[in-house]
């Protein structure tokens, strides 16, 4: 007979200790349908662009997947996602929780190249988006994805 082996042998995923204020207001963090994917998801849908959401199919599962051309689609959040990366690093490091915070944020950096480069080499095009720009930069952000489907286009027509 063969014994499960216990969970406690798992790798955690983030190291560090987090306070209890800090658990509740990460775990009311949703990480699907976002005010800034469902603002971006409501104007392509506005302009007649059908799409899928949290693709399971693909790496990192993209929030708005356009799979008639190949494009995986991601809303990032600044914080999260580590915008702006080099004046927000020491920021962290001098504040609340350090090793947590840099670890967590760099691991999500390093976690978002690798699986960019997973869809890039299995041929899809990936888009990513900052939060603050979909929200005060819609059309422009539609612009990017239209450009693309455009280029896409240019290209199947070349094959031919």
């Amino acid at each position: 007979m063969m014994t499960k082996e216990p969970s406690s042998t798992k790798v955690p995923r983030f190291h560090g200790e987090v306070t209890e204020k800090s658990h509740k207001n990460m775990s009311s963090i949703h990480g699907k349908d976002t005010s800034i994917e469902l603002a971006l998801r409501k104007e392509l849908w506005r302009r007649g662009y059908r799409y899928r959401k949290n693709c399971k199919d693909l790496p990192r599962k993209p929030d708005i997947v356009l799979t008639k051309y190949k494009i995986a689609i991601f809303c990032d959040s600044e914080f999260f996602h580590g915008k702006d990366w080099e004046t927000l690093k020491p920021k962290l490091e001098n504040g609340k929780n350090p090793d947590y915070w840099v670890k967590k944020i760099q691991r999500n950096i390093e976690r978002d190249g690798e699986k960019d480069k997973e869809l890039l080499f299995a041929g899809w095009t990936v888009i990513h988006f900052w939060g603050n720009d979909i929200l005060k930069k819609l059309d422009e952000c539609v612009k990017v994805i239209e450009d693309a489907i455009f280029d896409i286009i240019l290209a199947d027509g070349d094959k031919e």
